[in-house]
This record gives C-alpha cells, sequence and structure tokens, in this order.
C-alpha cells in the first residue's frame, strides 16, 4: 500500500470515529439534560412528611402547614415540586375538613393574612394594586390552574427578592386557600 493509501484510510477512520463520538456524545447530553430539567411533581399522599420534614428547605414558609394530617380528613390531595432551574419550587396540601374546623381555621387565618384575594391565581393576584404573587391551584381535581371564586386566598406572607425594576422576579410567598362550601383548605408555600 502507498503512503497516500495509508493516511487517506486513516483519516476516514478518524472522521467516522470522530462523528460516532458526536452523535453518541450530543444523545447522552440531550438525555441528560432532558431528564434533569423536567420536574416531577409529587403526589402520592404517603411522602407527607417526607417533604415536610427533609425536602421543603425553607421550614418558616410551611409552618402553618399541620404538623400531621388530621385522622378526620377527607379528600387529601397533596402536589410537590423541587423545581428545576428557574422552575418555581411549591408544596400544596388539600384537605376537606368538617364545616365547624374550615370556619375556625379560615377565622384564625384572617386574622394573620398580610393579602387577601377571592379566587384566580398567582398571575391574577400580581396584577391588583398592591398585588403579590401567590399561587397556582396544583391540586385541582379538574386541572386548571386557578381557585373557583368559592375560595378565599389569605396570603401569611410575600417576599420579593427580585431586583430593581424586575420586581417579584424571584421571591416567595406562603398561605391559605379556604373554600366554606366545600369545607376544604389548601395550604400553599411557593419560591421562584
Amino acid at each position: 500500500m502507498k503512503r497516500s493509501h495509508i493516511v487517506k484510510l486513516t483519516m476516514i477512520v478518524f472522521f467516522s470515529l470522530g462523528s460516532v463520538g458526536v452523535v453518541g456524545g450530543s444523545f447522552f447530553l440531550r438525555r441528560a439534560f432532558s431528564s434533569s430539567s423536567q420536574s416531577q411533581v409529587i403526589t402520592d399522599i404517603s411522602r407527607y412528611q417526607e417533604i415536610r420534614q427533609q425536602l421543603w428547605q425553607n421550614q418558616e414558609a410551611i409552618k402553618h402547614f399541620p404538623a400531621e394530617i388530621p385522622k378526620d380528613t377527607e379528600n387529601l390531595r397533596i402536589a410537590y415540586s423541587p423545581g428545576v432551574s428557574q422552575a418555581s419550587i411549591f408544596f400544596q396540601a388539600r384537605l376537606k375538613q368538617s364545616p365547624a374546623e374550615i370556619q375556625k381555621l379560615q377565622k384564625h387565618y384572617r386574622k394573620l393574612a398580610k393579602h387577601q384575594y377571592r379566587g384566580g391565581n398567582s398571575n391574577d393576584h400580581t396584577t391588583f394594586p398592591n398585588g403579590v404573587p401567590t399561587t397556582f391551584f396544583y391540586t385541582s381535581d379538574a386541572g386548571g390552574d386557578s381557585f373557583p371564586p368559592s375560595y378565599e386566598i389569605l396570603v401569611l406572607n410575600a417576599q420579593d427578592k427580585g431586583t430593581p425594576g424586575f420586581k417579584w422576579n424571584h421571591g416567595n410567598s406562603y398561605g391559605v386557600a379556604i373554600d366554606n362550601t366545600s369545607s376544604e383548605i389548601v395550604y400553599w408555600s411557593e419560591a421562584w
């Protein structure tokens, strides 16, 4: 074989290996990136204690959540997302209790609330004069992102951690949403 043929053959082998490396590498990088960029929402109610005690970092923002789910609770739903990259982190627990207990909780949280809204979601509440971000209805049975008008959203705290000129770019808020007609309360905390 001539030297020029060996050089050509070597070049073909290197280019082939390089192409396989680029294609294979991009496939594995894309898979790794896509699986880490998709936030999985945890809805398994058996993980409530784990989320509340271990996974949620800001314990101050969930101190209003029940330490334990009351025995008489019906229709328990949870939604927890650890967030990925720029996605918000949220935790919600929705439960049904007796009408008397719901009224007692509503009276208690109204006294503590810094902001109050009727229905809607975080995007709606932010647009009100002196409005603050709240949450979306992650534990809804209907799959919508807004609370029906029967829900009273009581914001216990909201902190703007944005930059001047870009208000609420980052921050957190927490509180409860209460529906007297269905005797439900939704405990929520969200950070973005």
